[in-house]
């Protein structure tokens, strides 16, 4: 057969009508095809190379057969691992991924939202943790409470055009979950570095009121204080997860005169924090790791081949992207499912062991 294979040409090698050919091909709202004529259809459509019409299908069905993603920001390793791990599920499921970035801009969630909807995705995944807004705290709004209005609206109206919607690191009723346990692996790494020596800590927090990074500096912390260690408030410094915002927490902690010169060991919640904070250590002629040790969380790829390589929490980003998008596309409607992700501790050249003394033993309680 010469030129492009068509869905009429389908028709008639399966001997039958291309409406019944259309309706097993591309699906349909309202009418099922016998199941003996559909094996017909997909046997000829296979015989012939046919390549299906992805807008076709979407006209049919309702749904196209893009699962859409949005993240923080494409440029942070940390998402665009998560994006890697589920665009390779969406091709395994026979979908193309459509990808938008919120740009670290909350407010830009909704408009997005709204954009995967008209769009007719058939799956969503909202990745990166939530900064809920004052009123949502308290809020007493039914539906998807937690979430500030509009975005409770844009989500909402997705779910109500029969949509799966799938987050990242954020629980949001009537929408499926990939929880990694960032509390845990903060507290895994504080024990850890105790473990190795460390007594004196500063930490870079990020901001006050995001999830991910909230959960991770209170594990952190607790698990210094159930070890005997308390840091003191003005170590713990609040910043964008960034790596401006790593180099601004930095300097604020470097400025804060000699009651801070016995920090032994940054901690950033998010490696790319670290990063930027290293660049500030290094331009204040800090010696790293002999003056001053770092560690941070997600084990993005630069973490092990930047000089010395950096101690961190594992997160298995890629995993959490292919299980999110798997959630997304499953065909049956099991209901909101939760899957629960694990952290490991890596130790590496920026957390040497150094020498305690005897006299205060700390053990964890």
């Amino acid at each position: 057969m010469h030129g492009r294979v068509t869905l009429s040409d389908v028709a008639r090698e399966a001997g039958v009508s291309l409406a019944t050919a259309s309706r097993a091909i591309n699906g349909s709202a309202d009418r099922i095809v016998r199941e003996d004529l559909r094996r017909r259809v997909e046997q000829a459509a296979a015989k012939l190379r046919y390549v299906p019409d992805l807008n076709a299908q979407a006209v049919a069905s309702g749904r196209s057969r893009t699962l859409g993603l949005i993240v923080n920001d494409i440029t942070d390793p940390y998402f665009s691992s998560i994006a890697a791990g589920a665009s390779e599920a969406a091709v395994a499921h026979g979908r193309q991924l459509s990808l938008a970035t919120t740009q670290n801009d909350r407010s830009r969630e909704p408009e997005l939202v709204a954009m995967m909807t008209a769009n007719r995705v058939s799956g969503l995944i909202l990745a990166g943790s939530r900064i809920p807004s004052e009123s949502s705290t308290t809020s007493s709004t039914p539906g998807l409470a937690g979430a500030d209005d509009e975005l409770n609206r844009t989500l909402e109206e997705y779910l109500g055009t029969g949509g799966t919607l799938v987050t990242v690191g954020r629980q949001i009723p009537d929408a499926s979950c990939v929880l990694i346990d960032n509390e845990g692996g903060g507290a895994d790494l504080a024990d850890r570095l105790v473990d190795l020596g460390y007594r004196r800590f500063a930490v870079l927090a990020g901001p006050p009121r995001h999830e991910t990074a909230r959960d991770r500096t209170r594990g952190f912390l607790m698990a210094l204080n159930e070890r005997g260690i308390d840091v003191p408030t003005q170590r713990v410094i609040h910043g964008s997860l960034t790596y401006a915002g790593g180099m601004e927490a930095m300097e604020q902690l470097l400025g804060l005169g000699k009651a801070d010169e016995d920090v032994q060991l940054v901690f950033a919640a998010a490696d790319i924090m670290v990063l930027g904070a290293l660049s500030v250590a290094r331009a204040h002629g800090c010696e790293v790791p002999r003056r001053l040790a770092f560690a941070g969380f997600d084990d993005i790829a630069t973490m092990e081949h930047v000089a010395p390589s950096m101690t961190t929490v594992r997160v298995p980003s890629i995993e959490v992207g292919t299980r999110a998008a798997v959630l997304a596309l499953e065909t049956d409607d099991p209901g909101p499912q939760t899957v629960r992700v694990g952290s490991s501790v890596i130790v590496r050249e920026s957390t040497p062991k150094v020498a305690v003394s005897q006299e205060t033993p700390l053990t964890r309680s």
